[in-house]
């Protein structure tokens, strides 16, 4: 029977939100946002494990503050991009992984991720090769010109979408689209789906959740704060 393993990319070094701690590790009413994240992750049963993407001098922080030791199957070393870290993951998770298996791609700083979305991702993952959570576009969207200066055309909001994590992926089609690109793709890679998609693989969107954002700002960080006081 498949597992469902998520690929916690929590690798990033960004301090923009101020200090030389990067916002994942970052605590919040006393505990690391990485922690409530992995909390939330490990809160759904579909969930077999995680296999984070974190420096080596996190690591220890990170396995002492998961609640289930257990559920920790592994570490990657972070990659020089985000698509990087990805590869290194997915590399090295094959030592407890099948290709069957699916894996969920989560960003450590997206910790507000619920049960119900991720039970809806790895549901929608059985008869397809990736889904993705998305949000509809709530206001106008214009395409500018390459200089960013003027408006070229509207486009139609219906048909774009915002993509979210977690992502899910049946685990050895995603690798091996992962592994076919070259080092500029890799650089040049948008978003976890991209290479799937330009791989041709079958990958489906499922309605995301408007409280399931990143922290990337001051503003997101006191938003979080907030919702768990």
């Amino acid at each position: 029977m498949a597992r469902n393993i998520v690929l916690l990319l929590s690798g990033g070094v960004g301090t923009r939100l101020g200090g030389n701690i990067p916002k994942q590790y970052m605590e919040v009413n006393g505990r690391m946002v990485i922690d409530y994240c992995m909390e939330r992750l490990l809160s759904c049963n579909y969930v077999a494990g995680l296999w984070i993407v974190a420096a080596e001098d996190w690591r220890y922080v990170i396995s002492d503050a998961c609640r289930d030791k257990d559920a920790i199957l592994g570490f990657s070393e972070p990659g020089s991009s985000r698509t990087g870290s990805i590869i290194n993951g997915l590399r090295d998770m094959s030592v407890c992984t099948e290709p069957e298996d699916r894996v969920i791609v989560h960003d450590a700083a997206r910790p507000m991720v619920s049960r119900n979305l991720l039970d809806r991702c790895i549901r929608a993952c059985q008869d397809c090769d990736g889904v993705m959570p998305v949000l509809p576009m709530k206001d106008t969207v214009y395409y500018a010109t390459a200089d960013g200066t003027q408006v070229e055309r509207l486009l139609d909001r219906d048909r774009v979408f915002a993509g979210q994590a977690p992502e899910v992926f049946v685990y050895g089609k995603y690798k091996d689209a992962m592994l076919a690109l070259s080092p500029a793709q890799i650089l040049a890679a948008r978003g976890s789906s991209e290479p799937a998609i330009s791989a041709g693989l079958d990958i489906r969107m499922v309605t995301g959740e408007e409280n399931n954002y990143k922290i990337t700002t001051p503003a997101d960080l006191d938003r979080f704060w907030m919702e768990n006081k």
